[in-house]
């Protein structure tokens, strides 16, 4: 739903560069009004900034909205031209490629995940599957750059449910990481649009259809459930079992919501099976024991996260 609505504003804009940073600024605004109202989660969050010069977290961590940013701003240029179902699949087959690195390497869970036979399957598969789905535009090379874009996307967010998961815990609040999040992805916007506007000039507005401003809060509810879930699930498993819904809710839409502009070739389907497939090969249980990483053990998500 997320990207159907930021890929709509994109083409409504003529800019998906504009419609990402409407997106952030709507999920900003949003978040800051929620941390804002209660005392203790303003007081976390206007601690981070001497969190980050004292170095009590690696800094990359809160660079994390960075990620979002790309995703957000991929959806808002790629959407219109390439359908929901397509962008999810290229998204979801860079997520779990990452997944499986970032897993090996210790980086989103307390434990190293092995390189099992059925998690190395299922993100070969998932790889087939987004090769399958781009097939019927093998003819026009654009739009296969276009598919790349959410692929690199993808590749990226491998360590953001991890960084967000890591500020939550530094700053006991996962409502005041989410908003750093918004945050950091916002402000990279913002300054690449200004840079935009300096060098080549554009032209903005806002839209007046009032569900194109969904986006925002349709992706902070996205990066609570992903930095709540990783250290429990891993970032691969999380991944795969998060394909369902979004490979089957993404047909459902192309396909119920013909105003959109994108038909449903048997590619799309046959991809969204083979994806499908490679989510329960890779979700079986492996019977390796998993290494310990150089990660703590995560607390316990703080009592507003439950209720967010």
């Amino acid at each position: 739903m997320q990207s159907a609505v930021n890929g709509q504003l994109g083409q409504h804009l003529g800019d998906g560069h504009a419609a990402a940073l409407i997106s952030f600024g709507t999920g900003l605004v949003l978040m800051v009004v929620i941390v804002g109202a209660r005392p203790a989660t303003r007081k976390a969050a206007l601690a981070i900034p001497g969190q980050v010069r004292a170095g009590t977290l690696p800094w990359w961590n809160y660079l994390a909205g960075l990620c979002g940013a790309v995703i957000v701003l991929s959806e808002g240029v790629t959407v219109g031209a390439l359908g929901v179902a397509t962008f999810q699949i290229s998204l979801i087959c860079g997520l779990i490629v990452s997944g499986i690195v970032c897993d090996r390497l210790g980086v989103t869970t307390a434990t190293k995940q092995p390189l099992t036979l059925p998690r190395t399957g299922g993100a070969v598969l998932a790889i087939v599957a987004t090769v399958v789905v781009i097939s019927p535009s093998f003819q026009m090379p654009h739009m296969i750059a276009l598919a790349v874009m959410p692929f690199v996307g993808g590749l990226l967010a491998g360590w953001q449910p991890a960084g967000n998961a890591a500020v939550a815990k530094s700053a006991n609040s996962m409502l005041v990481s989410i908003t750093w999040n918004f945050l950091v992805g916002f402000c990279a916007l913002l300054l690449a649009y200004g840079v935009r506007a300096a060098t080549t000039g554009v032209t903005f507005e806002l839209p007046s259809t009032w569900w194109m401003y969904l986006g925002g809060p349709l992706g902070l509810l996205s990066i609570a459930l992903m930095a709540l879930l990783v250290r429990g699930l891993g970032l691969l498993l999380l991944g795969l079992a998060s394909t369902a819904g979004q490979l089957v809710g993404s047909l459902l839409l192309d396909w119920s919501i013909p105003s959109l502009g994108h038909a449903v070739h048997i590619a799309t389907l046959i991809g969204t099976l083979i994806a499908l497939v490679a989510a329960g090969i890779g979700m079986i249980p492996s019977r390796k024991t998993a290494v310990p990483a150089a990660l703590p053990e995560p607390a316990a998500a703080a009592p507003e996260a439950s209720r967010s």
